[in-house]
């Protein structure tokens, strides 16, 4: 299906379902874009792909989402289906690249089951987003530490029978 049935801005219940918005490997562009721009939105492809994709079908570049017609959208669709790996196949074949490293233990595959930066970052001082936030090891203020012995130690000195 390369058309998807939304509801329009007119409020009238007969033309609720007027307007149809394009739809490639799953996505619904935006109709109101450039489809150079709406096809960046697929994983995989990057504004120079959606270029070369447009030039090889003969679409213009500068034409909305929404002026494109039904042929049009299975052209682009076949084009890059022919040539380039999008969306569900990407992120299966990557996720099945690093399971792969994982399982035969290279240093990469170990960077990733641990959560770290594989590509030789510094991860002393940065790597916030793969190592998540901050947590304080060993310094407790001494408010803090009497705090902990006092809830302790109830625990530990329980009566003898």
């Amino acid at each position: 299906m390369l058309f998807v049935k939304t509801p329009s801005a007119d409020s009238d219940r007969a033309n609720f379902f007027s307007y149809c918005m394009p739809r490639i490997f799953g996505l619904i562009l935006p109709d109101n874009q450039r489809i150079d721009y709406g096809l960046t939105l697929l994983k995989g492809i990057g504004w120079t792909t959606s270029k070369k994709v447009l030039t090889q079908v003969g679409i213009k570049p500068e034409k909305r989402a929404k002026d494109l017609s039904e042929e049009d959208l299975k052209k682009i669709t076949m084009a890059i289906e022919k040539t380039y790996k999008v969306e569900g196949d990407l992120r299966e074949e990557t996720t099945e690249n690093i399971k792969r490293l994982r399982e035969i233990g290279t240093y990469r595959g170990i960077r990733h089951a641990h959560n770290l930066p594989v590509r030789g970052q510094r991860t002393k001082s940065n790597a916030r987003t793969k190592r998540g936030k901050r947590r304080t090891v060993g310094a407790l203020k001494k408010e803090d530490q009497v705090k902990l012995a006092a809830t302790a130690a109830p625990a530990t000195a329980a009566p003898k029978k």
